[in-house]
């Protein structure tokens, strides 16, 4: 047995919360104006990317300004960033390689051929992932390196850099 549906009662559309206040009416445009401003450089698109969907290399790091501890910090962190997520990219790639190419049946019918030729391929990839886990390895080093080549120079200026303290208030002094 079908049951009908009746139309909604008085006040289930959100009416029974309309005051005399609420009901004073306004100038409200019924339209929204989204502007997306995408400022382009020498052809590649402001978020990086150009035209044809691929990442480009400047996108990836700060520009390398070393003017800072903070500078330094920053450029090692985003470059270590950068390092692991093509790492994990290009080895989940390596993977899919792999895969696809050994499904490629083997010209001399040898058994397993197509996965040793998929095998060998797909290995220079996995190094190529393998190197760029040791670039971000080598980015934290070497933000490492520089806090202990120049921590005398960076604790002379670091007591500059912190907030006075407040004033502590003593209850018990009365």
């Amino acid at each position: 047995m079908a049951t009908a549906y009746a139309a909604p009662g008085a006040g289930a559309n959100g009416s029974q919360s309309k005051s005399a206040m609420n009901n004073k009416t306004m100038f409200a445009p019924g339209f929204t104006i989204n502007v997306n401003a995408n400022k382009t450089n020498n052809g590649a698109a402001a978020n990086g990317f150009g035209g044809d969907g691929r990442g480009s290399a400047e996108a990836l790091l700060p520009d390398p300004d070393f003017s800072s501890p903070a500078r330094v910090r920053e450029y090692c962190n985003s470059l270590r960033a950068a390092a692991v997520s093509l790492s994990i990219q290009v080895a989940m790639g390596a993977e899919i390689m792999k895969g696809v190419l050994a499904a490629v049946p083997d010209p001399e019918g040898r058994p397993f051929g197509s996965r040793t030729r998929a095998a060998k391929v797909a290995r220079k990839m996995s190094r190529s992932a393998d190197a760029l886990r040791d670039a971000a390895k080598n980015a934290a080093a070497c933000y490492s390196a520089f806090q202990q080549e120049y921590e005398e120079e960076i604790n002379r200026v670091r007591h500059r850099a912190r907030r006075p303290q407040q004033p502590v208030v003593n209850w018990a002094e009365q």
